[in-house]
Order: structure tokens, then sequence, then C-alpha cells
């Protein structure tokens, strides 16, 4: 069996513990500054967001507006919504960071790994061949060859386009 190591989950988890009761993604979705909370793309019901501890770079999540931790609770307009954000995040990553792979998917309650539970989000992460090293597995360490604010840079003005065609 091989195990996807992530220390740097910590972190991100107990800092939403030591925060209290707000939803880290509600929070985010009100109106702000939209690069310093790396949303890329602002739906009718849903967004794209940056993951601030990625596992690849390029690791996006769609996230619905509506607070609700069962795919079950959402509309269909926001099913299709989420579907259609992270479809075109594919093509997008495609294009601007020649991703050749993707898995993308939810995890849904926290014994499935879902460090933000009570709200769902379906995350997207660009793969390339050859992306693991021996650095995760011998140092603990993950190698991110780019920061998230050039990432943010790089994906923001496609997912732009997106809003002129809406």
């Amino acid at each position: 069996m091989e195990r996807l190591w992530a220390p740097w989950r910590m972190k991100f988890i107990e800092e939403l513990r030591d925060k209290g009761a707000g939803c880290i993604f509600c929070e985010m979705a009100a109106p702000g500054d939209d690069r310093a909370r790396l949303i890329l793309y602002r739906g009718k019901t849903c967004y794209a967001v940056l993951n601030r501890y990625p596992y690849n770079n390029g690791h996006l999540m769609v996230v619905p507006y509506k607070h609700v931790a069962e795919l079950g609770d959402l509309e269909a307009e926001e099913h299709a919504e989420m579907l259609s954000i992270c479809s075109q995040g594919i093509e997008i990553m495609r294009a601007e960071m020649e991703a050749e792979g993707f898995n993308a998917g939810f995890n849904i309650g926290a014994v499935a790994g879902a460090g933000i539970k009570d709200h769902i989000h379906m995350h997207l992460v660009p793969r390339w061949r050859g992306d693991s090293n021996f650095l995760p597995i011998i140092g603990g360490t993950k190698s991110m060859p780019e920061y998230l604010n050039d990432t943010y840079d790089r994906l923001v003005k496609s997912f732009q386009k997106l809003e002129a065609r809406s």
C-alpha cells in the first residue's frame, strides 16, 4: 500500500481548529481582495480558489457559496457549475501549466480526509509525469517549483476570460 504523506496539512488543520466557529470558505467568499484570497474565479453559485497548502502547483478547489456538508444538499445548478468550473480549470491548466493529467474529487467527512468537513468542496490537482520524486519519501519535503502568487497570476487571466463569457 502506498501512502500520501502531507505533513504540512497539520498546520492548516490546527489553524482551523484554533480559529473557532467561522467557516473559512464562507469568510473567503465575502467581497474582498480576491488576489489576497487566491480566488481565481467567481461564478453564480460557486468559486474557484487556489489551495494554500497544495499537493502540487495549481491545486485548486471549487467551492459552492452555499454552506453544506453533503453533495446531496446542493441544487442541480450548483452541481452543474461545480463540474463546469472543474472542467474549465482542466482546460486552463493544460494550456497555462502544460499539466498532463489531473486528480479531481471530494473528501466528504473527517474520516475521508476532509480538513474542512462542514463545507463541501471539490479538489482539482494537476499532475505531470515524474512530479513525485525522492524528496517527500526520504526528506519528508514536497518540492513546490512555483510561488502561489505566481501560480495565481499565471491562471487568473484565463479564469477572467470565463467571467467575460458568462
